[in-house]
């Protein structure tokens, strides 16, 4: 899939795709069509970079309810001819989990347009999934089951597709209540648990020797399918049980100058045993001109602890004593940033803004930075921190950053505590509802009213919520 093309921060639009508070507020008081059109097109278009780790469904389907929207837009889009030249699911999963959310608001239309789906669609189990939870009419689901049975063959294959299905689905109500009727169905259900043991059984691979040449040998093998990376983790972690005092320099020597997968195993196993000499083998690692080893040697720099290793960090995250800007000073920030101590919050600051000032608000190694100064209580990082709360695209990062600013910014109760509201985290509405203060703005107990007695709310944020409106 392409990545989506987010639209400025301060459009309808923008705040729509982003999932935040203001995106609803805005859209309410916009006109209507414009709104609807917005949503939409989000809803159609998946804004999302990481569907897994980001929420915008209940979010979108809220909105759906308060603008009292059609469903024209998601029909067409579910029964384009997109939909089977493209069946991926990330074309149209956002759409049918807003869908399942309007079901459960009572939405008739959306019930009946996720039953025409699973009909005729290419993503039907996500359909069926979304179905299974909120449509409590047995007489339709059974009606489903002829069409849904239709798409594996009699025969060998079919039978294990059929299986593969009835395995993977999240929710197996449907199933087992079409179990009953179909006797494949119900045979598929038997069967399923058992090919899932078979495969287990059934697993090849090459393991290593028992010592600790044989595990370094091993770790630069090839396997077919299989990372580098992870071969790399399981060889450390087999030389953690083989490696004998003796056998300690033939690991620094890995270290030092092995083949890429043994040097890589060594320097995680040293880490993992804090040893002395890991930090130096680190550093040379570091200015390597393998990028694979380069890059394991950055990574096993984030997961060192203790106080030698902090040090070691604080010297190459200082502009006057390394390089703040080189990768080896990045790592030594985001070490700083998950491990260090409230002194490190000055460096980690500088991180964060020179992290934002060369990349924007993009990034994986920027959340850790705005946990770091969050956990550090960096005051001088607030002005950042708003700057990604703003900008981020990622709503997972604009909760992280809003984490971060109740940690930092004595002002947050007050003002974009208000905001987290309406955002489409849970996790940041739950902090919201925390923190928020309930007075001053009307908007705040109104809102938190709301989402105490909305069904669909998460149990987390309910849960605050009464403990704020009752003082307990």
């Amino acid at each position: 899939m392409f990545e989506p093309v987010i639209a400025p921060s301060a459009s309808l639009l923008g705040l729509l795709q982003r999932g935040r508070g203001d995106g609803q507020l805005h859209a309410l008081a916009a006109d209507r069509h414009e709104a609807v059109a917005a949503l939409e097109s989000c809803v159609t278009s998946d804004p999302r970079a990481d569907w897994q780790v980001e929420n915008r469904s209940l979010y979108y389907a809220r909105l759906y309810m308060e603008l009292e929207a059609p469903l024209t837009g998601l029909e067409l889009h579910l029964h384009s001819v997109e939909d089977t030249l493209d069946p991926d699911e990330g074309r149209t999963g956002l759409t049918l989990a807003v869908l399942g959310h309007l079901a459960g608001y009572g939405r008739r239309d959306a019930l009946t347009l996720l039953r025409s789906y699973v009909a005729t669609g290419s993503n039907w189990a996500w359909a069926l999934d979304e179905l299974a939870l909120r449509d409590d009419d047995e007489r339709s689901l059974l009606a489903l089951a002829p069409s849904v049975l239709g798409r594996f063959p009699a025969g060998p294959e079919g039978d294990a597709a059929l299986r593969a299905a009835v395995r993977a689905a999240y929710e197996p109500r449907p199933w087992r209540l079409w179990a009953a009727h179909h006797p494949r169905i119900a045979a598929a259900g038997e069967q399923s648990p058992f090919d899932l043991w078979q495969r287990q059984m059934n697993r090849t691979g090459v393991t290593p020797g028992w010592s600790t040449d044989d595990v370094l040998a091993w770790a630069d093998q090839p396997e077919p399918g299989g990372s580098p990376e992870r071969r790399a983790a399981a060889a450390a972690r087999c030389l953690a049980a083989v490696v004998r005092p003796e056998d300690r320099r033939a690991v620094l020597t890995a270290a030092r100058d092995g083949a890429p997968g043994a040097r890589t195993a060594a320097l995680r196993y040293l880490v993992d045993q804090q040893d002395p000499e890991a930090a130096g083998l680190i550093e040379l690692a570091a200015a390597d001109i393998d990028e694979r080893v380069v890059a394991s040697a950055l990574s096993e720099l984030r997961r060192m602890r203790g106080e030698a290793a902090l040090e070691h960090a604080r010297r190459w995250a200082d502009p006057a004593t390394g390089g703040a800007d080189s990768a080896l000073g990045e790592a030594a920030v985001q070490l700083l940033a998950d491990a260090g101590e409230p002194a490190d919050g000055p460096l980690v600051v500088a991180g964060l803004r020179r992290w934002i000032s060369v990349r924007g608000v993009d990034g994986s190694g920027l959340g850790t930075l705005v946990d770091g100064v969050g956990r550090l209580a960096a005051a001088g990082a607030v002005p950042a921190l708003r700057h990604v709360y703003g900008e981020a695209a990622s709503s997972e990062l604009r909760g992280r950053a809003a984490k971060a600013l109740s940690l930092t910014d004595p002002y947050f109760a007050r003002g974009i505590a208000v905001e987290c509201l309406w955002d489409c985290e849970e996790a940041t509405r739950e902090l919201a509802a925390r923190h928020v203060t309930t007075t001053g703005d009307v908007r705040v107990l109104e809102r938190l009213r709301r989402l105490a007695a909305d069904p669909a709310e998460e149990a987390e944020v309910h849960t605050v919520i009464r403990s704020r409106l009752t003082g307990h």
